[in-house]
């Protein structure tokens, strides 16, 4: 079923205990216009999470529609995922990508576990926007909203 629905795809951001650190996600959303409050699930025992689930403020990346190579390399593990890749720190130093639709960072203020998910919650302190199409997850593959 879950193939079915199609997703906005995002990459979520930290400054780990190591450096930069992310993940490709598509389950993202916006819980609450006031107070502003956005959330994304993360599998709990998931590589780039396990480096990122200290930090209390994070970055959400939403990519445009020319952006799959960027969805595709945040999504594989074992790899240096920041190699060349262009970045600007936010406000607090969350990590944002050149070229993103639009932008976010927030400071988490709840976190829960539901199966082998984490659901975060986010106070959104500062987002950005810019033009263009978003990137779009469906039936296992990333699409544009013409395809």
């Amino acid at each position: 079923m879950a193939s079915r629905y199609p997703t906005g795809v995002v990459i979520i951001t930290a400054l780990g205990e190591g450096g930069p650190a992310g993940f490709t996600a598509q389950t993202f959303v916006s819980l609450s216009l006031e107070p502003a409050l956005v959330s994304f699930a993360v599998a709990s025992e998931g590589r780039s999470w396990s480096t990122m689930r200290s930090a209390t403020r994070f970055g959400v990346n939403v990519l445009r529609a020319d952006q799959t190579d960027l969805a595709t390399r945040f999504a594989t593990s074992g790899i240096d995922k920041y190699e060349d890749v262009v970045w600007r720190p936010a406000p607090h130093g969350s990590p944002w990508f050149d070229g993103s639709l639009a932008w976010l960072e927030g400071e988490r203020v709840a976190e829960t576990r539901f199966g082998d998910h984490d659901v975060v919650v986010l106070s959104a302190t500062h987002v950005e926007y810019s033009e263009g199409e978003p990137l779009i997850y469906h039936r296992r593959g990333f699409r544009t909203l013409e395809s």
